[in-house]
C-alpha cells in the first residue's frame, strides 16, 4: 500500500507491506499531480516501518519518483524504517537519485522518539543521526 498526505512540512508518504511495481507507478504517477503546484523548499516525511524489500522494477520506479520530488524542490526527508535490510535499499537508491545529501534515516525499533526526531529534521534541520 502507498498513501501521500499533505501536511504543514510538505507530504509525509507511507510505503507499507509489498508494493508492487504497479503500486509504486500509480504512487509516482499521484506525485507528479501533487507536485505541479508545489513550492519549493517542502520536506518529505516516509513511513515504511512495514514495508519488505521492493523488486527491482519498483525499486526503478521508486527513483523515478524520488528525482521527481528532487526536481520540484524538496529541502529534506525522513525515512523511519525497521530493518537494515530495508536501510541499505533506500541509501543505495538515494544516492543513485542524488537526494542522499539531505535525507536521513530512523530505525523505528531502536528510538522510540523517531517521529518526533523526525518531524524536528524537516522542520528545524536537526539532523537525528547526530
Amino acid at each position: 500500500m502507498v498513501k501521500i498526505e499533505k501536511k504543514d512540512y510538505g507530504y509525509k508518504i507511507t510505503f507499507s507491506d509489498n508494493v508492487s511495481a504497479d503500486e509504486m507507478k500509480q504512487w509516482v504517477e499521484e506525485s507528479k499531480k501533487i507536485l505541479a503546484s508545489a513550492v519549493s523548499g517542502f520536506c518529505v516525511f516516509v513511513d515504511m516501518r512495514t514495508l519488505k524489500p521492493l523488486g527491482p522494477d519498483a525499486q526503478l520506479l521508486l527513483e523515478s519518483g524520488q528525482r521527481e520530488y528532487k526536481a520540484k524542490g524538496m529541502k529534506r526527508s525522513v525515512v523511519i524504517l525497521n530493518t537494515n535490510v530495508i536501510k541499505m535499499q533506500f541509501v543505495r537508491l538515494a544516492r543513485e537519485t542524488g537526494i542522499d545529501e539531505w535525507e536521513r534515516y530512523i530505525n523505528a525499533t531502536q528510538d522510540s522518539n523517531w517521529e518526533k526526531k523526525g518531524v524536528d529534521w524537516l522542520t528545524k534541520g536537526i539532523d537525528p543521526e547526530q
